[in-house]
């Protein structure tokens, strides 16, 4: 191969990767930024009519009075007294709405009112005023959580930043409350105090991501109340229960401790009601609000948009509803970014500045009429700020001047413009409304002065819907250019990567290293290869519809099975022209068994799970294991532990070219297998899901076994492996047929190809071993099904007359390692990460690593089919050319083909989906379904980027290692002592075989 070196491949390879990284991240910083549309913190100005020179605060800022005289003057300016002097906020995480109201104009079930009887009670008695309080996407509790102190919509990419919490610093309710010397005190989710460092008083907070404890994390809170309820000296407390949340993780939303969580969340509503609300004197209100941060699914996870993550809840308790019948004050709905200003007004501080959220008309009801429509102006002047940042060139250009004519914006019918131009004209209306009314207040009767208060307030809601609805659509702005710049480099890198892959297939067929199979084999373009181009065309076609990226899973399983379909009429055709020319032997026949016995995992697996996203509540397999009770899940587990390591201990056990090793390999796979099966039994069956010391200490165990096997299998092998010619004769008792050279390298070859398929299986029977300690018991089938594929299809390649190019091979396992990412019942909804196992065998929560046990959960399928490409040079029939150049041959192509192939058709995924992503950025579904696939896009670039760097480190430490040790040994002068004693034996053989005849 002399046009394309290995130092020339690894370059170009290198430079295409870093090509990719660099436009991706330009592409994400233009189209994911994280930054609010207006500067500074609300104050005093926010109580004036907005002007364009009052958009930012910082001077205002600089001349506050101190916080006791600063609450004094926003009462002042705004013309409303505070309603209440205390709030008690109480998070519920992971609540949906539809517990505690009811979904689709039905109450809610028997049972969950069963589950919550004094707050129903509250409901029916008109004591309290719930809403649907629909969350925007992503459903994870740090943006949300931002979302209801701001009133802001945070970006996309806070899904990331959900693990690692900073401090915020928006402006938001909290900053204002202490800006006017308020107190406040928190229990609960340690999220609040990485949000907001330093400002609480009292704290006590717990970890969020510790799934598995469901009663401690809500105990740590509970214990705090009784002493909290008493105390005189806070003005906030903040009470974030995580517990349920970590029930529907654990079991689901109908897991059988859904009922006794809520129960406690109920006890705990009626005894901060009876305490803090109606045993409080007079002169002091207390306002409970009980929110939850977002829903969950059937399955118990969110992150995504379907309606039952986003169906938060909000919880007015202290208000009374004008509506003293239960149906009325339950099927409310409001947004969650509505919290924030309706609060605000409340207590008597301004509205956060990057809020988009509007007044909750139910909630002013404590207020006058006169009052009502102040604070309802004030709500629109702040979203007028937003608009004015936004649209300058219309709120600023156009504002309503002393001349301005009020009446005959008052006549106008309707605002039938653009968006843009409606926004001003309702704007207008809402003005002209307010300034009738002011001169005809004196004139009328009160009837009429009641009337017409009502029409100015409608009129400013309908400016503030509808702006409120035009700032959520324009969260961010979007650099067009530099979005342009990122795709044409992602495509760039592109290009490079398919040129490669084209270049290097093509020199694998007709240069010094062939397949015997392809020694023959035309240049001309096979179905198969033909197939596989038409496949990835039909894949990043489908990226472009919604309805696709749903459901992705179909696109997968119909392509994978459709290629091996190809694989199984090339079998077919070659055993029949065998046939006609009376040349049948067993090999034509027993390729056709893998194919049939892949196809048929495959079919399983698609079955395994129904759907993505619309068709979950179709039956499938695991719902029929699920309904066969948890103790043939377990048998299920069981069966597939011992599967995996039987067939992985023979596997290994047909290399016979180093007995020894191979045993030690063998026994440190047994012990894991061993203590995996032993945790399986133990403590995978807990319904409670807390995680004990024992448990936490095998897993560790577990941890340390694998990773101790896997790393001394890679490291230490290649170094304790024969190389010698006398050596391999001793252990391969195999007879000089050739001269020494040629025998020496033969066998060289030879070692490094076994060392390679023993560190390859190895690999991939600890992959799946760490899979099944991690996933849920009911994806141990899948697991199995998939080690099942990876031995058929090594087994089918390695027949000789295969008759397939190596990057069609290569490909296709690429392919099952995406279909078997469905089959285990991922999607491209957040919805579907399994977040329960990232924190098998941690003791206390760590980012880092259950981020990265997450990751592997996630991508677990996808990585196990690279790894598995440490074993397909190994068992492929290949003829290369005497010498030490044999070994560079031997490295390029090992690492290449596995290396190229995934990378250059993930790079095609890539490239494709960040333009159709960018063609989609005003698309109705952009932040619900295709940011979502978009971040899945870059997590499997991650995955890809992290497998081909494994699969390239390993085969070239094994490499150097086997050049160094060659070198040193054609050097040294016992060679000529191993030589002689191999010549020495093989004429004495031959001596006694004379005698004997």
């Amino acid at each position: 191969m002399a046009t394309l070196t290995c130092s020339k491949l690894a370059i170009f390879t290198l430079s295409a990767v870093l090509l990719q990284v660099v436009g991706l991240s330009l592409f994400v910083l233009g189209f994911f930024p994280v930054k609010p549309a207006l500067s500074g913190v609300s104050g005093p100005e926010s109580y004036s009519f907005p002007t364009c020179s009052s958009t930012d605060g910082h001077a205002e800022e600089m001349q506050r009075p101190p916080p006791e005289q600063l609450g004094s003057l926003y009462e002042e300016l705004s013309g409303i007294p505070s309603s209440f002097d205390r709030l008690i906020f109480m998070v519920v995480d992971g609540l949906p709405a539809e517990f505690v109201l009811g979904k689709s104009h039905k109450h809610p079930g028997e049972s969950m009112k069963d589950a919550m009887p004094y707050t129903q009670s509250l409901l029916s008695n008109g004591k309290a005023i719930g809403y649907h309080a629909k969350a925007a996407p992503p459903t994870v509790t740090m943006p949300r959580l931002k979302a209801m102190v701001s009133g802001a919509i945070g970006g996309f990419l806070d899904v990331a930043f959900n693990f690692n919490t900073q401090k915020f610093l928006d402006d938001n309710l909290l900053g204002q409350f202490d800006s006017v010397g308020w107190k406040m005190v928190m229990h609960g989710d340690e999220t609040w105090l990485k949000l907001f460092p330093g400002l609480f008083a009292r704290h006590d907070g717990v970890s969020s991501f510790f799934v598995k404890d469901t009663v401690e994390v809500d105990h740590n809170v509970t214990r705090h109340l009784d002493t909290e309820l008493v105390a005189k000296d806070w003005n906030l407390l903040i009470l974030h229960y995580l517990g349920l949340d970590h029930v529907g993780h654990i079991g689901g939303r109908h897991s059988v401790l859904m009922a006794p969580k809520l129960k406690e969340m109920d006890e705990i509503i009626r005894i901060i009601h009876t305490t803090a609300i109606l045993l409080e004197s007079t002169d002091k209100h207390t306002l409970l609000v009980v929110v939850s941060d977002h829903g969950m699914t059937d399955s118990g996870n969110h992150g995504g948009s379907s309606y039952e993550e986003t169906d938060s809840l909000v919880l007015f308790v202290g208000l009374h509803s004008k509506h003293q019948d239960y149906t009325s004050a339950t099927l409310n709905s409001a947004s969650q970014v509505d919290i924030a200003p309706t609060l605000a007004i409340l207590f008597g501080v301004p509205i956060p500045k990057n809020s988009v959220g509007i007044l909750i008309p139910e909630t002013l009801s404590c207020l006058t009429e006169e009052q009502q429509l102040r604070a309802i102006e004030l709500n629109s002047w702040q979203l007028k700020r937003l608009l004015q940042a936004e649209l300058p060139y219309l709120f600023c250009g156009k504002s309503p001047s002393k001349d301005f004519d009020y009446k005959q914006a008052l006549m106008t019918t309707g605002c039938n413009h653009t968006d843009e131009e409606k926004l001003h004209c309702l704007f207008l209306k809402a003005l002209a409304s307010h300034d009738s009314w002011k001169h005809g207040q004196l004139a009328t009767s009160m009837s009429i002065y009641i009337t017409d208060l009502h029409n100015v307030i409608t009129e400013y809601y309908k400016f503030s819907r509808t702006a409120a609805e035009w700032l959520s659509r324009r969260v961010t702005d979007k650099p067009f250019d530099l979005l342009a710049v990122g795709i044409l480099i992602m495509f760039m890198s592109s290009v490079i990567l398919v040129g490669l892959l084209f270049l290097f297939s093509s020199e694998v067929s007709l240069g010094e290293i062939q397949s015997p199979e392809l020694r023959n084999f035309d240049s001309k373009w096979h179905l198969d290869e033909i197939f596989v181009l038409a496949a990835v065309s039909i894949y990043v076609l489908s990226l472009a519809s919604s309805s696709m990226v749903e459901e992705e899973q179909y696109i997968w399983h119909f392509l994978t099975s459709t290629l091996f379909f190809i694989f199984l009429r090339t079998s077919f055709r070659g055993q029949l022209v065998a046939a006609s020319s009376n040349s049948c032997d067993g090999h034509r026949l027993f390729r056709i068994f893998p194919i049939l016995s892949l196809l048929i995992c495959g079919r399983i697996l698609r079955g395994w799970y129904q759907g993505g996203v619309n068709w979950t509540h179709l039956p499938d397999i695991s719902k029929w294991f699920e309904q066969m009770g948890s103790v043939t899940l377990q048998y299920l587990q069981v069966a597939s532990v011992v599967l995996i390591t039987g067939l992985g201990l023979y596997t290994l056990h047909q290399i016979k070219s180093m007995k020894g090793l191979n045993i030690i390999v063998q026994a440190s796979i047994l012990v894991t297998s061993i203590l995996v099966l032993l945790h399986t039994m133990e403590y995978k069956d807990s319904m409670t899901g807390a995680s004990t010391y024992s448990a936490t200490s095998m897993a560790q165990t577990i941890f340390a076994t694998l990773g101790v096997t896997f790393l001394g299998v890679t490291l230490t092998v290649p170094w304790l492996m024969p190389i010698s010619l006398y050596q391999v004769q001793k252990a391969m008792q195999h007879q000089f047929t050739s001269s020494d050279n040629e025998m020496h390298y033969k066998y060289l070859l030879s070692s490094i190809r076994d060392l390679s398929y023993l560190i390859g299986r190895t690999s991939v029977v600890l992959w799946c071993l760490l899979q099944l300690l991690l996933h849920h018991k009911i994806k141990a089938g899948p697991i199995l099904l998939l080690f099942l594929q990876i031995l058929l299809c090594t087994k089918y390649f390695s027949i000789v007359g295969s008759h397939h190019k190596p990057w069609v091979e290569v490909a296709a396992m690429y392919f099952l390692g995406m279909a078997g990412h469905f089959g285990l019942g991922n999607s491209n909804s957040l919805a579907t990460i399994d977040v329960a196992g990232a924190f098998i065998g941690l003791s206390s929560h760590s980012t880092v690593l259950s981020g990265i046990l997450l990751f592997f959960i996630t991508y677990a399928s996808p990585l196990l089919f690279i790894l598995s490409l440490l074993m397909y040079t190994p068992v492929k029939e290949m003829k290369f050319p005497l010498g030490l150049k044999s070994l560079s041959l031997y490295l390029q192509i090992k690492v290449g083909m596995p290396c190229l192939v995934p990378l250059a058709l993930n790079s095609v995924a890539l490239a494709t989906f960040t333009f159709i992503l960018l063609l989609m950025r005003n698309h109705l579904f952009v932040w619900s379904v295709f940011s979502p696939k978009y971040l899945y896009v870059c997590a499997a670039t991650l995955s890809v980027y992290i497998g081909v760097i494994v699969v390239a480190a390993i085969s070239t430490y094994t490499w150097l290692v086997f050049v160094f040790r060659t070198k040193v040994f054609v050097q040294s002068p016992v060679r000529q002592k191993y030589v002689s004693e191999g010549y020495i034996i093989q004429e004495k053989r031959k001596k006694r075989k004379k005698n004997w005849s």
